[in-house]
């Protein structure tokens, strides 16, 4: 490639050039990573003659990858088409469908997204005598994706937990979950992952075959990675060394899905010959933006020092409000989305939390304001797609009992409840699938209108293979052929149409039914398209495609509508205008992050994350008082606002009463003397990075899955301004008694000391040390 000094900067450029050994490649926000890693490709390609198929990519999301893919496309006019760019799920799926027999699985395994794990979950609560009031299971399911993410398997799992009984008991449900999959011949999403390093340790050869393929790994948003993704890139990389990652170790924001941000700050201990490069000049916003964005972030202490800059020396002025009331707050920003003479798509609207979207709804509701949520219900998470995909995952694999437990009787066939458990029990005798079971239906005492209603569930399944082995679409068949007699569009007319679920749906005369076969019809959609664009069009290729699919792949930016998002789901876009609202105490960051250093440095990397989207303005904004559980809470301005400092940010508080007071913040909480964490609020699965991978994050879902912590955020009513801690009327523990709190664990009283509004206890709990909480909010119960 030539003229790339024209093209790059000189750290993009150092970047680019330093194609052996270990990179780290520190690219701030906004500094053109992705044109990095494309021309990186190329330059790999095109000036060191590495053949294309040697080359693997791994990006984050199926949106990014095809970005990806299309840049090296254009740079080298195709000749990148044998590059291996993808996610690291689909990646461990292309993988596993050649080579998963070696660990003992069926290439045709079904791919199981969170509501089929949660059948089987059901299922096996039943079967092991578990009270879903105790154990919820989803928290269940979370403590078993946390075991997975830290590399740690059922029988691992179950040793690790002595004599705690509820860890016995999750134990139990992960070995069961496990065995119910492989019977089923199904992954969740995190086995994909799992099984690729099982697979790889297993079979040295099938390592050495993939070692030897990918001589050239190249990994985006590596700040992002968790443990299991970081084993599988050393596995890959191990040999030829050729490593180079891309990552900001200040966006990295996804500790709470199992992200590891030592994987990124100990990228030079893990190996000592990595160089480094820092990219640092931002090409997306103004110097007002970025130096408020500098400043924030600077307060962290886990990170790796840079500082973000531009060109770009004029911009406007950043600007924070502090209004009366929530209400006040989303009328103003609604009305100023209206009066700035932005487009609405060149504006966005970021909140923390989900909850906080519904005022700004409804404001643009009133106004008429066209919007869209990005990161409401996935379009393949509604019920009618589920039920679509559920028939064409069991024509693709007749093993699996989760999709024939779905549609078995959907639309309704007349198979009740009492016949499906006579499947089971055969299924479960004779060790067969359920599918299987339906054939011996009336040796095992199913008549009537069952029997004809499985008989015929049978032959219209069998015919649908039948007639997509013809066309080459199942994996069995010799060939595909685009021009087949059968397509996969067919096919979901055939389920719709010949099934009854169209006539069943057009009989309910609701206009939801209707929207549901338009929802139909937009699968349809997908399967064209797939079909005339995909590499290999084969129906489990398709299945795969749509598990994959992200809702951030599906934010529509050719609409001229307002975009609401949380600060999640916002990373990696950009617009001209950004309103970050909701920056309070409490809200922002959460209560249970105050007190904990690194999840506080992970909500300030968070709105930093916020700051950064932002290209020309940037409008922050809070509330003084917020209606939180069904009660008004009087909130301080959000400690970020005050660590940007007033020469940076204008900041102006739309109310009427002691003003200083608001930035002084309440005594007690500056002091510290309160003990924030204590309050049983706004918990999340990821915690504290352990002394080993995954430890504490697997404490905190073990806590979560056996009802120890609530799930919703909360703000105390120590918040409440001016108002009267009620002590607790009568403690029922004394000093020596032995205690339990709902997020340290059990512990002794050492003190209780009787103070003005309450009684101050001191407790040395066993595992989290001593602390010291008010009794009222502390909850503890005495253990007898």
């Amino acid at each position: 490639m030539k003229d790339l000094e024209k093209i790059l900067n000189k750290e993009q450029l150092s970047a680019v050039k330093q194609t052996e050994g270990p990179l780290l490649v520190l690219a701030g926000a906004g500094s053109g990573k992705t044109r990095v890693l494309t021309y990186r490709i190329a330059y790999l390609i095109e000036n060191c003659g590495v053949a294309p198929w040697h080359i693997l990519a791994i990006t984050f999301t199926n949106k990014a990858a095809e970005e990806m893919r299309k840049r090296v496309d254009e740079l080298l006019c195709a000749g990148g088409a044998a590059v291996w760019v993808s996610t690291f799920h689909s990646m461990c799926v292309r993988i596993l469908r050649r080579r998963i027999e070696a660990i003992g699985y069926g290439p045709d395994f079904s791919i199981y997204d969170a509501e089929d794990q949660r059948t089987v979950m059901r299922q096996l609560f039943k079967e092991l005598q578990i009270d879903p009031k105790s154990f919820r299971e989803r928290a269940v399911l979370s403590a078993i994706s946390a075991a997975k993410n830290a590399g740690i398997s059922a029988e691992d799992f179950q040793k690790e937990q002595g004599s705690d009984l509820r860890g016995k008991r999750i134990a139990d449900c992960y070995t069961a979950y496990e065995k119910r999959l492989r019977r089923n011949n199904a992954l969740d999403f995190d086995d994909l992952l799992l099984k690729t390093v099982e697979l790889f340790r297993k079979d040295p050869e099938i390592l050495s075959f993939y070692q030897e393929r990918f001589r050239y790994i190249l990994v985006d948003e590596y700040q992002d990675t968790n443990d299991i993704q970081f084993e599988l890139v050393h596995l890959l990389a191990e040999r030829n060394r050729n490593i180079c990652v891309v990552g900001d170790d200040d966006q990295s924001i996804y500790r709470f899905r199992g992200a590891n941000l030592e994987n990124i700050l100990s990228f030079e201990k893990t190996w000592p010959d990595a160089r480094v490069v820092k990219l640092e000049q931002n090409y997306r916003s103004t110097k007002p933006i970025l130096d408020t964005a500098n400043a924030v972030i600077s307060h962290n202490k886990g990170r790796k020092e840079k500082k973000l800059w531009t060109e770009k020396k004029e911009g406007k002025e950043v600007s924070f409000t502090e209004y009366e009331s929530a209400s006040e707050e989303a009328l103003a920003v609604l009305r100023e989305v209206e009066s700035c003479g932005r487009a609405y798509r060149d504006q966005a609207v970021l909140y923390r939390t989900n909850a906080q979207s519904r005022l700004f709804e409804e404001q643009c509701i009133r106004r008429n304001i066209p919007y869209q949520i990005v990161g409401g219900v996935n379009f393949y998470q509604r019920r009618e797609i589920k039920d679509i995909l559920a028939y064409m995952k069991l024509i693709a694999n007749e093993e699996d009992d989760v999709a024939f437990e779905r549609i078995i009787n959907v639309p309704r066939r007349g198979i009740g409840a009492a016949s499906l458990e006579k499947l089971r029990r055969c299924a479960e005798k004779e060790g067969l699938s359920l599918s299987e079971a339906s054939a011996q239906a009336e040796e095992i005492g199913i008549s009537g209108k069952a029997l004809k209603a499985l008989r015929g569930f049978r032959e219209m399944l069998q015919g649908w293979r039948r007639a997509l082995k013809e066309a080459g679409l199942l994996d069995e068949a010799a060939s595909p052929g685009r021009e087949g007699s059968y397509s996969l569009r067919l096919l979901i007319e055939s389920i719709r149409d010949d099934s009854g679920y169209a006539a069943e749906l057009r009989a309910e005369g609701e206009v939801e039914a209707q929207t549901r076969l338009e929802n139909i019809e937009e699968i349809i959609s997908k399967a064209v398209s797939f079909q005339e664009e995909a590499e290999e069009v084969k129906l489990s290729a398709f299945l795969e495609e749509v598990s994959l699919i992200s809702d951030l792949d599906r934010s529509d930016k050719e609409q001229d509508s307002l975009t609401l998002m949380t600060l999640h789901g916002a990373k990696g876009l950009e617009f001209p205008k950004v309103y970050l609202v909701g920056m309070s105490d409490g809200l922002f960051p959460g209560f249970l992050s105050i007190n904990e250093p690194e999840e506080l440095e992970e909500e300030r990397r968070l709105c930093y994350v916020g700051i950064t989207r932002a290209e020309e303005e940037l409008v922050m904004s809070s509330a003084r008082s917020r209606m939180i559980n069904g009660e008004f809470q009087r909130l301080l301005p959000s400690r970020f606002i005050r660590e940007m400092p007033d020469l940076l940010v204008k900041k102006e508080l739309l109310y009427r009463s002691d003003p200083e007071s608001r930035w002084e913040g309440d005594s007690e909480i500056r002091s510290g003397s309160v003990d924030l964490s204590a309050t049983p609020f706004m918990g999340t699965v990821w915690g504290r990075r352990g002394e080993e991978r995954g430890g504490s994050a697997l404490q905190k879902a073990l806590k979560k899955a056996s009802g120890s912590l609530p799930s919703g955020p909360g703000i105390p009513p120590l918040m409440k301004r001016g108002s009267e801690i009620q002590k607790a009327e009568k403690l029922d523990y004394r000093v020596g008694d032995r205690v339990s709190h709902v997020k340290f664990g059990d512990g002794i009283v050492k003190a209780i000391e009787d103070g003005k509004r309450d009684y101050t206890v001191t407790v040395l709990f066993d595992k989290a040390g001593q602390k010291k909480m008010l009794a009222a909010f502390a909850k503890l119960k005495k253990i007898h």
